[in-house]
C-alpha cells in the first residue's frame, strides 16, 4: 500500500511557524490544524498549492508578500481619540474592541498605543504589511467525510 499524498478532498493536519523577513516567529502551531486540501479551507492559495503532493512528514516553506497574505496597513483603520473617551476596560495595548459603523459592519480593532491622554485603535491584522514565510509540515493525511468536502474540517475525525 503507498503512503498516503496531500491532494483533493483529503484532510490534512499541518504544524506551522510563521516568520518576518528577519526570521523572528511571529506565530506557531504545534498543536495540529486541519483542513480539506481541495476544498472549503482558510489556507492562503500559495501554501495550499505548495502542499500539493507531499507525504507525511513533508517540510515546506512558502514566502507570501504582503498582497498575498494580509495585505498592506491601511492608515484608514487607524483611529486616535481622547482616553476618556474610551471605556476604562479598553484602556490598555492589546485590549480588543468591537467596532461597528453606519452599514452594521463590524470590525476588530486592538488597542496598539496609549500616549499621554490619547489611545490608538488599530484595525490592520498585525502582520499586514509584512512579507511572510511559512513553515508547514504535513502530520497527518486522511481521506475526507462527504460532510468534510462541503463544510471543511476543523478536528480529527475518530473512527
Amino acid at each position: 500500500m503507498s503512503a498516503p499524498v496531500v491532494g483533493k478532498h483529503k484532510v490534512v493536519a499541518i504544524t506551522y511557524s510563521i516568520l518576518d523577513e528577519s526570521g523572528v516567529i511571529l506565530e506557531q502551531s504545534d498543536i495540529p490544524v486541519y483542513y480539506v486540501h481541495g476544498g472549503p479551507n482558510q489556507m492562503f492559495p500559495e501554501v495550499e498549492a505548495s502542499l500539493d503532493g507531499s507525504e507525511l512528514g513533508a517540510a515546506v516553506e512558502v514566502v507570501l508578500e504582503p498582497e498575498s497574505a494580509f495585505g498592506y496597513h491601511d492608515p484608514s483603520l487607524t483611529f486616535t481619540d481622547d482616553i476618556e473617551n474610551v471605556p476604562p476596560e479598553f484602556r490598555h495595548v492589546g485590549a480588543e474592541v468591537q467596532m461597528q459603523n453606519e452599514n452594521g459592519d463590524t470590525r476588530s480593532f486592538v488597542v496598539s498605543k496609549i500616549e499621554g491622554e490619547k489611545l490608538t485603535v488599530d484595525g490592520n491584522h498585525p502582520f499586514a504589511g509584512k512579507k511572510l514565510t511559512y513553515a508547514v509540515t504535513v502530520v497527518d493525511i486522511r481521506d475526507a467525510t462527504e460532510e468534510e468536502k462541503q463544510e471543511g474540517a476543523s478536528a480529527p475525525v475518530i473512527h
